[in-house]
């Protein structure tokens, strides 16, 4: 009799552990469930990103700190084979220093900064037609307040979750900024 309990015990253990792995796998980072547009009208799962450092900033061609495009170019090329990623997300929120179309978007972008990370559709992050993906940002995670101007950044880890936040004035190439992508980019 005590070996029946024993091996029922056993079986009960193996199946609890077993649901609680498959509940971790199952457990995705709301930041995987957005689908955007990119730059030249493709769908594209943020889930695609799983497994990486993201970096998403919200850019504008028109803006004083349209230079970070620069630095954002150089971060990307020293961290890709790492496993980190640029999301850039033209926005014409502030000022109106992002009139132009994606297509405009696009070849100012390659032309003036050479960027190669990804750019997606002009969305608006900010006021009563911001994006999901930003509301998201801004209400949902550690970091619960407005946008508020352009090339505000946010570093997430390899499993989507939103760690940390850098104003317009923190440049890309920051020390702080640097440090951060190398510890996450380091995690296993």
């Amino acid at each position: 009799m005590k070996h029946i309990i024993a091996i029922v015990t056993a079986v009960a253990l193996l199946a609890t552990a077993a649901t609680t792995q498959t509940k971790k796998e199952n457990t995705m980072s709301p930041l995987y469930n957005f689908t955007m547009k990119t730059i030249d009208g493709r769908d594209k799962s943020l889930a695609d990103y799983k497994g990486k450092v993201v970096m998403i900033v919200n850019v504008a061609s028109f803006c004083g700190y349209t230079p970070q495009y620069k630095d954002l170019e150089a971060i990307y090329k020293q961290y890709k084979d790492k496993g980190f990623v640029i999301l850039g997300f033209p926005a014409n929120n502030f000022g109106k220093q992002e009139p132009g179309s994606d297509k405009d978007i696009a070849e100012f972008c390659e032309r003036n900064y050479g960027v190669t990370f990804d750019i997606f559709s002009k969305i608006s992050v900010k006021g009563e037609d911001i994006h999901p993906l930003y509301k998201y940002l801004t209400t949902e995670t550690d970091f619960k307040e407005q946008i508020a101007w352009n090339f505000t950044k946010f570093l997430a880890d390899k499993n989507g979750t939103v760690v940390a936040k850098y104003t317009t004035r923190v440049k890309p190439t920051a020390q702080e900024v640097i440090a951060k992508i190398d510890e996450l980019t380091a995690q296993r």
